[in-house]
């Protein structure tokens, strides 16, 4: 079992920026890949970026690229998300997940989930 504990939410302003962290613990942590999903109000839940567990393959939804950017501190079995120039769109509760090797795109693929933390963002 893998537990995620995310923080960092909160409420910016439309081209501001703000942090998600993710810490992971339990059995193997450092041996999983993380990342990140997200559900706006009425919406699926969508993929937005992962990483592998080495921290060197940063993977990203098309709507996120080049905005956010994922790293991983794997001595704290920790993933951050920075996220810049945002946009109204962007406003979410984002989840931090994790699974054995890969991170897949779409939610049924992915074992473990953080209990989410809420990215409002006001234009």
């Amino acid at each position: 079992q893998v537990q995620l504990v995310e923080s960092g939410g909160g409420a910016a302003q439309a081209g501001g920026s703000l942090r998600l962290s993710c810490t992971a613990s339990g059995r193997s942590a450092s041996n999983y890949a993380m990342g990140w999903f997200r559900q706006a109000p009425g919406k699926e839940r969508e993929y937005v970026a992962a990483i592998n567990w080495s921290g060197d393959t940063p993977d990203y939804a098309d709507s996120v690229k080049g905005r956010f950017t994922i790293s991983r501190d794997s001595a704290q079995n920790t993933v951050y998300l920075q996220m810049n120039s945002l946009q109204s769109e962007d406003t979410a509760v984002y989840y931090c997940v994790a699974d054995i090797l890969v991170i897949s795109t779409t939610p049924v693929g992915v074992d473990y989930w953080g209990q989410g933390t809420q990215v409002t963002v006001s234009s």
